[in-house]
Order: structure tokens, then sequence, then C-alpha cells
């Protein structure tokens, strides 16, 4: 709801987006308030994820052979933890165009706040807000293609989890690390009689 009445704002070919909401009055009344829900929402993800989500030493190698990632030998030169280089990049831009879209959209939320701010300001803020929305809608597209483009990556956005084929191909530092200690954990309680929740066992180590 938030993008598409931030883009209905910002192209005015898109105005017709507006009529979502009933009126474009009442799109621009509602669009800061959903953008705060937006906000909170990411902030929470960033919280749960941001520990995976630090760049270590072995992303060097994902970086220098991205030549090799394009033409889909990822395994063949990177060594990556539960996300490489390029998901970590891809969630610190997000989250710092969702803090910089929530600040400059208090500075521009004229019922409230507007009016103690300088002309500049707002202008600037109004830049600042119209590139944060580009790199976070860009951010988002991205994200899409490469889950396409990445065979097996979209079950683990739709159903949270991958195979673990794809997991030791993809990520071994975070198969070896991770993912197969559970596994022998899995095959000794089976091998013991213990009831083992394969399918939950599956989410737990691929989500």
């Amino acid at each position: 709801m938030t993008m598409f009445t931030g883009v209905a704002f910002f192209f005015p070919d898109f105005a017709w987006l507006t009529e979502i909401l009933g009126t474009p009055q009442l799109a621009r009344a509602i669009h800061p308030f959903t953008g705060i829900i937006m906000f909170v929402a990411f902030i929470f993800l960033g919280y749960l994820y941001w520990d995976h989500n630090i760049p270590e030493k072995n992303d060097i190698r994902w970086l220098k052979g991205m030549l090799e990632v394009l033409k889909g030998n990822e395994h063949a030169v990177a060594y990556n933890g539960k996300y490489n280089l390029g998901q970590k990049m891809l969630f610190w831009t997000l989250n710092l165009a969702m803090v910089t879209l929530l600040v400059t959209g208090v500075i521009m939320w004229r019922q409230f706040f507007s009016h103690y701010f300088s002309i500049p300001v707002l202008r600037f803020a109004i830049l600042l807000h119209s590139l944060s929305a580009f790199m976070l809608f860009t951010g988002i597209l991205v994200h899409m293609y490469m889950a396409f483009w990445v065979k097996g990556s979209i079950r683990g956005i739709v159903e949270g989890w991958v195979t673990v084929r794809w997991a030791k191909k993809h990520h071994p530092k975070w198969y070896n690390e991770e993912v197969l200690p559970k596994l022998e954990e899995d095959l000794k309680n089976e091998a013991e009689g213990k009831k083992v929740k394969t399918k939950a066992l599956f989410k737990g180590i691929n989500g």
C-alpha cells in the first residue's frame, strides 16, 4: 500500500493507484501511517537476521569471483555462510533506505511536522525520500529477480526452506557449521528409535 501510494504521488501517470484507497486525499493521509507500519516490519526483520548479515573475511572471495557467481558457479569461488555478500549488501541497503524514508517522511509530514522545518530542509528531505524509495524499490526487484535466477531459491522465500543439496552447493559454510550437525543428530535419533520430525527439522535448518 505504501509503495502504490508513493508511486502515485511521484509519477502523475500512476495517480489512478490512489483510487485503491478511495480518493487521492485519503491516500495522502494514510501513506505516512502505512509507511510507519512498513518501517516497523523491516526493523523487526532486521533484528531477527542482522547477525547473519555481518560481512566476513570469506565474503571477499565472493566479491573477487563475481564473474563466476554471475555464471552460476558461486560454489566454485565462495565459501558462503547463511547469506552471501550480495544478500548482506542488500540487507543493509534496504534497512538504510527504510531509516532514511522514516526520517525524511517525518520531516515532510505536513499535518504534524513539516512546519517546523525550513523550505531548503524540506526540499532536501523530499530529494532523499525519493532516492531512498527508488533504492528500496530497486532492491526488492533485484531480490525477486535473483530468487528466480538462482534455481531453488524461490522455495526458500515462499516456503521458508531449501534442500540440503542446495544449501551445500550455495552456502557451504552454513551447511558445514549448522546444517550438517543437525542432520547427523537427526540420523542418530532415528537410529536410536527416537521420533524425528523431518519436515520441521528441514525448516529449522534451512529457513
